[in-house]
């Protein structure tokens, strides 16, 4: 019998008898690969992957038992501050079972085993996190997006994301990590100063890509070694900007593959002496800003046939569309604390920016939040979300796209007409801040319903506390407008 069937996490229930099989090929490929360290990482709150590096040697352990990381890496902000009191006693302030910085286990996903084509003597692989006793940690990433999943699929449906990934690659001229600007928890460090690859505002330009052509494939080979969908390559708008595309597929694989390219991008980049950043909008002049434009599209379980392609008399939207749709816009501002999550963020919402300020949908309009490429006919006829960035948790940003459109599917909900003009209007705005998008989400009844109260109390302590400490900070337009002045 396999040692993985008989471990610790199998009698638990932590991993299913196909991925005990799974990891046992995966073992045995480590050791033909002749591996010397795999990764056991774990997509954490903020998007960030972090965990352990075992020797190959350890792997099978990690299968049967698991891997023991402290609890607190789950309730840090995105300084690294601990920002629950997990030494009050009571268990109230943190999460009960997280009292003491106890430990939590990382349960590999032998489906996520890949082995690093610029470290080939090395591995990763994606985990899940669940307490000691084999429940699944309630506000992990991964756990939060399966649970939007299973509810469509409770329903006969599954989910086709498709990625559109803006993001910069600059030069790297001094990293900042002199002792003095090493920064501390809640009080990071020095930013990387850089300068620019190219001019910019040459969008789709042949001069620009052939002139970053050595980084963009040294990225896209990387990204397709690791198996990952690439479809398309493309010069952004600004300065520095790039834009990776995937084929479609199912959010858990997507939100695994966002990591891994972020993860891999940084890395291949910061080797060649590259920064590459993700940052919705990054203070240095001309910068475009960073979206995540997500295509999204609904299947019916037994037949595969796409919900979203309208039938005749439909419209241009299906019934199931309409629905999703508004269902996406009903619940829009909610949504922002998850797919838009930190303070810059929302300083990309401006009018005229090929990015959304309004909670509007449009057919191919690329102003709008929602644009519907759908057609009769069309098997491959989506709607795609252009609010979200690319700094977002993936698990998280793609959760709360299925829970709001399939909201608007449960409801039988209509959104407005479509607009032709989304900057302008009586449409709400999107929120402006990130303070905004924190009242919207503590209002909603929809995430705590979906997703429970642990879920939700756990986020909103986490960004109540990083709003805070921004709050807290003296601006650089503040010094500038009052020092001289009074």
């Amino acid at each position: 019998m396999s040692e993985v069937k008989e471990g610790a996490l199998a009698r638990m229930g932590a991993l299913s008898s196909a991925a005990c099989a799974a990891a046992e090929e995966v073992i045995a490929r480590a050791a033909e690969d002749g591996l010397e360290t795999v990764r056991i990482l774990f997509a954490d709150q903020h998007g960030i992957l972090r965990g352990k590096t075992l020797v190959a040697g350890a792997l099978r352990s990690a299968f049967t038992g698991g891997v023991a990381i402290a609890s607190t890496l789950l309730l840090k902000d995105t300084s690294n501050r601990t920002v629950f009191d997990v030494w009050d006693g009571a268990g109230e302030a943190a999460p009960g079972p997280m009292q003491g910085a106890s430990d939590v286990l990382l349960v590999p996903d032998p489906a996520t085993f890949r082995r690093l084509p610029w470290a080939p003597h090395s591995a990763w692989i994606l985990c899940d996190v669940v307490f000691r006793d084999g429940r699944p940690v309630p506000f992990s990433s991964r756990a939060v997006l399966r649970q939007a999943v299973d509810a469509l699929a409770a329903r006969e449906m599954r989910s086709v994301i498709g990625l559109e990934v803006e993001f910069h690659v600059f030069r790297r001229l001094r990293d900042g990590v002199e002792h003095g600007e090493t920064g501390t928890a809640g009080a990071p460090g020095a930013p990387v100063e850089t300068a620019p690859l190219n001019r910019g505002f040459e969008f789709l330009g042949e001069a620009p890509y052939a002139a970053a052509e050595e980084i963009l494939d040294d990225l896209r080979r990387n990204a397709q070694a690791l198996g990952l969908p690439v479809r398309s390559v493309e010069i952004e708008i600004g300065p520095s900007q790039f834009e990776f595309t995937f084929d479609p597929a199912g959010p858990m694989e997507q939100a695994d593959n966002l990591m891994m390219f972020r993860a891999m991008a940084k890395t291949v980049c910061d080797r060649r002496g590259l920064h590459a950043s993700f940052m919705a909008k990054p203070r240095l002049p001309n910068i475009a800003a960073n979206g995540w434009h997500i295509h999204q599209s609904l299947l019916e379980t037994g037949s595969g046939r796409n919900l979203f392609t309208p039938g005749t008399g439909d419209g241009p939207l299906s019934p199931q569309a309409a629905g999703w749709v508004a269902g996406l816009l009903d619940h829009a501002a909610a949504c922002s604390l998850m797919t838009v999550p930190t303070v810059n963020g929302y300083k990309r919402y401006q009018p005229y920016q090929m990015a959304p300020n309004r909670i509007q949908w449009g057919m191919d309009n690329r102003g709008a939040m929602v644009r519907a490429l759908t057609a009769p006919g069309d098997p491959a006829s989506r709607v795609e979300n252009r609010a979200p960035d690319s700094a977002a948790n993936p698990y998280y940003a793609l959760a709360a796209q299925l829970i709001a459109g399939l909201d608007g599917i449960a409801r039988g909900a209509v959104p407005p007409p479509a607009t032709a003009s989304p900057y302008d209007g009586p449409a709400e705005k999107l929120p402006d801040s990130l303070a905004e998008a924190i009242t919207a989400f503590d209002a909603s009844t929809l995430f705590r319903d979906a997703l429970g109260a642990d879920f939700t109390d756990y986020l909103l302590q986490i960004k109540r506390a990083e709003w805070a400490r921004y709050l807290a900070t003296v601006s650089e337009w503040e010094q500038t407008e009052y020092f001289n002045l009074f």
